[in-house]
């Protein structure tokens, strides 16, 4: 069986990220559209887990500002002039691949990138009870305006903002 590697995205990979993300956020499923737009307005924030062509998990991060949430299933149009703040839009595996370690390497690989590109730190929204999990990675939660909390509220029960300084 050919190994599982972290590498940057390639637009022929779009459909496998597609089948990853449906696997993985059957409830916040996002459009073709939206992987292809973060691919093309930040490459070096977006990553797959391959196994020979097949894609088995991505994630996706941009430069976006401290405290403030991208919409779901929206284009972005253009990404802010600051490069100091990054969200983690996705991180996600095939259930194929979950448990077995790939996660942290991608997270660190995409930490270094963003801090190359000069950020300080980088957020995210936990869904579907991941705060564990991200906990572990570094992030913490952080208390949500009013704004904040209400976008939280369409991404389900538990959600929460966390940053990770980088």
């Amino acid at each position: 069986m050919p190994a599982l590697d972290w590498r940057p995205m390639r637009a022929h990979d779009i459909g496998g990220v597609i089948d990853v993300a449906r696997a993985s956020f059957p409830d916040h499923f996002e459009a073709r559209a939206c992987f292809e737009e973060r691919l093309a307005l930040f490459p070096q924030g977006c990553l797959v887990l391959a196994q020979a062509e097949a894609v088995k998990g991505y994630v996706i991060a941009y430069p976006w500002p401290k405290g403030a949430i991208p919409p779901l299933n929206s284009l972005l149009g253009q990404l802010p002039d600051a490069r100091d703040s990054f969200y983690l839009h996705d991180l996600a595996l095939h259930p194929d691949v979950r448990g077995q370690g790939h996660a942290s390497p991608a997270v660190e690989q995409v930490a270094r990138e963003l801090r190359a590109a000069g950020g300080h730190e980088f957020a995210l929204v936990s869904v579907n009870g991941t705060k564990g999990f991200w906990r572990s990675m570094g992030f913490d939660p952080v208390a949500a305006s009013a704004d904040i909390q209400r976008k939280l509220e369409s991404y389900g029960e538990g959600a929460a903002y966390m940053i990770r300084k980088l």
